[in-house]
């Protein structure tokens, strides 16, 4: 039998060297697993197949450690490594073998308990072949697949077929201090060990490839059944004189249009695209904090994952980072306005269901979108959605939208006793492919159709965009949050109807706030936002190459000193290094003489880099608050800084959904500055140095708050200027006063003419108590508006307020 054993495992080998390409995740399981390649380890995997052996056996030999088909010595006793718990179905049977792993595991106890002190690790590995889920309803395609216990000649091909989709992910390794120490038999405790494996692998499994599929048509026949779905279709042929049938034909184009038909093999070949397409279009994409979704997979939890959303491309690179984190694509909700041909159908085979821009009025699409989202969380897929509800146009995160997170939330947690969570994602990029078409919206163009001839020109106008960069933020518990916020919540939820409990408004603004300041923790620093963010705050948005440099070794070592929050992530390289990336990008111009290199901004990207700027302002947004106090006072003490951030901060966190100030970020922020030589500290006073290249430093990074505090400034002194303000003439008197500004002191930026930034405001500063509103909604101000007023006279140029002060003036002359 061992012969027989030993020729089968080399003609796996043989098969492996031909047609097998593993991928192997975590990439560095040696380090951040901490495992010993000189321990005893032993490996439990969910089946005992040689070809899985073979599979592991390559893998252990790139990382270093034991072979999986070798043996290993605990005292006297010579085990094997390998711990299958599941043996193949045998060829002319549906039954297998009773497995030896329950045996290998008490030999492995017993021979610790006749050690003790014997340091071992046993490592979890999961080995999948291909990434097919499988049908509900077994088929050709189904059996060729893994997704089912193969016999050994079945699995002939399915290491055939999808040898070049191998998967192995170790895990961490299981810890056995406990379980020794434990005066449970051995029988019991093996038991316990492999009942914690099979879980284990049922849920890698469930996480790599998501839930077997139903066919379409008995997906919609069971979702025209529930009683949602026919009690809103009998609504909608009451109310508009149609027949049953006739509406429930209705419903069922409404599903035909909604619902995704993923396919395992559309999203291998898109995987296969979007390898070529990343690689032509950037310079590698950077990934944070995905330990995190592992994490979440490895506990059973459902997975909503919110980003930001910058681009087209986010679609993209989003799903191509979980794929190929060995995780299941999640479904994607996309706006109905990208169901066109062919994009819609690829898109739908990806994953993708649509949805309508509005509900409004129509009962029965609303049913059916909601019980078909519900389906998708009760049969375990992960979901992901952007709650700003359409690209950012000018870099700042947008206010959250809210239905589509409600509807979530709602169906989520009708039917689901699993733990959900969502992660938030930050996505950031050197280059947004749409710059130029939303400068041009925020112009005043309108908003074009997408469209196969669109899909064209931006595949011809293919270069090399920078790198990208995608973080995962803190995930949300959402019974967590829920049990702290609302703790009778499980009482309102209908297992079966879409009925919103009171409650649940508020709470989905609250968490969808939570959301967006999770997203902004984990921003990414890089050399175009940092750059354009410095020279920006620069005379004639130009500096020599030493001053640039200069300034950006300053914000680096003020970030990693005194970071805004711990997620933030920073660059790797130098600021010589960043700023030779960043001029091959072509945004920005070096013009040289005999004294050396100036960097500038054209004019032609003095507009656009402003975007870039705005994805990291935030993060140094109080740093350039006490710059501006420095200069202001040449001296400062913490309490004062706190007097005047007070004011502000409700208002910057309101715009940029910041965490609260955290208690001792002013004084992290005054020590960086002190370690940099820019301050000096005498007790609790914080003198600012008198040599010019510290004024110069401090200028810089001043005056990029500036123009956000210009927007406050321009409000207040319009508000406190007329004391019964009508709201629409407001918004057009700012527009002008906004206007008048930009021309006299060279303002580009576009969200300082923003619309839709100037309500944002004028609502927070409703909120914080500055703005009251009066009889038929009129605006006065306040003392505490007053109070800010001082405030940004302080920290704002006099030559700024003189032009405010001029033209509020003559307004209300």
């Amino acid at each position: 039998m061992r012969i027989f054993s030993g020729v089968m495992l080399a003609l796996a080998k043989f098969g492996n060297a031909l047609f097998v390409k593993t991928k192997l995740l975590p990439e560095n399981p040696l380090e951040q697993f901490g495992l010993d390649p000189n321990l005893p380890t032993f490996y439990v995997a969910r089946l005992n197949a040689h070809s899985d052996i073979a599979a592991l056996d390559s893998v252990c030999k790139k990382l270093g450690l034991p072979k999986a088909s070798g043996s290993e010595k605990v005292g006297s006793a010579v085990l094997p490594r390998f711990v299958g718990i599941q043996n193949p179905t045998p060829l002319f049977s549906n039954t297998p073998k009773e497995s030896v792993a329950l045996k290998q595991g008490q030999a492995i106890f017993q021979a610790l308990r006749a050690n003790p002190g014997t340091k071992i690790q046993i490592i979890p590995a999961t080995i999948l072949w291909g990434r097919d889920p499988g049908k509900e309803k077994p088929g050709l395609g189904t059996l060729l697949s893994s997704s089912l216990t193969p016999s050994w000649f079945r699995k002939c091909f399915v290491v055939l077929f999808s040898g070049r989709n191998n998967f192995v992910r170790l895990s961490k390794p299981i810890d056995l201090s406990q379980l020794i120490t434990d005066k449970a038999d051995v029988d019991e405790l093996t038991h316990k060990l492999l009942r914690v494996a099979r879980v284990h692998f049922r849920r890698q499994k469930l996480a790599a490839t998501g839930p077997k599929l139903p066919s379409r048509e008995q997906l919609f026949s069971s979702l025209l059944a529930s009683p949602s779905i026919k009690h809103a279709i009998a609504q909608e042929a009451k109310s508009k004189g149609l027949s049953q049938e006739e509406a429930r034909r209705e419903a069922l184009k409404m599903l035909e249009e909604i619902a995704a038909n993923y396919s395992d093999a559309m999203v291998r070949v898109a995987e296969r695209i979007l390898t070529w397409l990343w690689t032509k279009l950037y310079n590698g994409i950077d990934v944070k904090n995905v330990d995190r979704v592992h994490a979440l997979a490895d506990k059973g939890h459902e997975i909503l994952f919110v980003p930001c959303h910058r681009s087209h491309m986010d679609y993209l690179l989003l799903t191509y980072v979980i794929y190929h984190q060995g995780l299941v694509p999640p479904h994607i909700a996309a706006g109905v306005n990208l169901n066109f041909f062919p994009a819609g159908g690829i898109f739908r085979r990806s994953g993708a269901f649509f949805i309508r821009r509005s509900f409004a009025g129509n009962k029965l699409y609303a049913a059916v979108f909601n019980e078909y989202l519900s389906q998708l969380f009760i049969k375990g897929y992960s979901v992901k959605f952007y709650t700003e509800g359409g690209r950012s146009r000018t870099g700042r995160l947008l206010p959250p939208k809210t239905g589509m997170l409600a509807m979530s939330l709602q169906a989520m947690l009708r039917g689901i006793d699993r733990p959900i969570s969502i992660v938030p994602v930050y996505i950031g990029y050197e280059h947004v492919m749409e710059i130029n078409t939303y400068l041009k919206e925020l112009a005043g163009d309108h908003k074009k159709n997408e469209s196969i001839l669109g899909v064209f020109k931006a595949i011809k106008n293919l270069k090399n965009y920078g790198r990208g960069y995608l973080n995962f933020g803190e995930p949300i518990n959402i019974n967590q949050f829920l049990t702290e916020q609302q703790p009778n919540w499980r009482e309102a939820i209908h297992p079966t109807e879409a009925q919103k409990p009171s409650w649940l408004a508020p709470q989905v603004a609250e968490l969808a706030d939570k959301i967006m300041t999770n997203i902004n923790n984990t921003a990414a620093l890089n050399a175009v936002n940092l750059i354009s963010l410095i020279l920006l705050s620069a005379e004639q948005f130009a500096l020599s190459k030493s001053k640039l440099l200069s300034q950006l070794e300053f914000y680096l070592s003020l970030q990693r000193s005194a970071p805004y929050h711990i997620d933030v992530t920073m660059p790797d390289e130098n600021a010589e290094s960043l700023l030779a990336h960043a001029l091959t990008l072509n945004k920005f111009e070096v013009h040289q003489d005999s004294f050396g290199d100036i960097i500038s901004i054209s004019e032609r990207e003095q507009t656009l880099v402003n975007y870039y700027k705005n994805n990291i302002l935030h993060l140094f947004a109080v740093p350039a608050v006490i710059a501006q106090f420095l200069l202001y006072k040449d001296a400062v003490t913490i309490e004062a800084c706190k007097t005047h951030l007070h004011k502000l901060y409700p208002l910057f966190a309101k715009e940029w959904f910041l965490t609260p100030l955290r208690e001792d970020y002013i004084q992290d922020v005054l020590t960086s500055f002190e370690a940099q030589g820019l301050v000096t500290r005498n007790d609790e006073i914080w003198t600012m140095n008198t040599d010019s290249q510290t004024r110069s430093q401090l200028e810089i990074l001043g005056k990029s708050i500036q123009l956000t505090l210009e927007r406050y400034a321009i409000l207040s002194a319009l508000v406190l200027g007329t004391p019964d303000y009508d709201k629409a003439q407001l918004e057009q008197d700012y527009q002008t006063l906004a206007g008048r500004l930009g021309r006299l002191h060279g303002i580009k930026s576009p969200e300082f003419f923003d619309a839709k930034v100037l309500a944002s405001l004028l609502n927070s500063m409703k909120e914080q108590g500055y703005v009251e509103q009066g009889a038929q909604n009129r605006l006065c101000g306040n003392q505490q508006l007053d109070a800010l007023q001082q405030t940004l006279v302080t920290l704002l140029p006099a030559r700024v307020w003189q032009s405010i002060a001029d033209t509020v003036t003559s307004h209300s002359e």
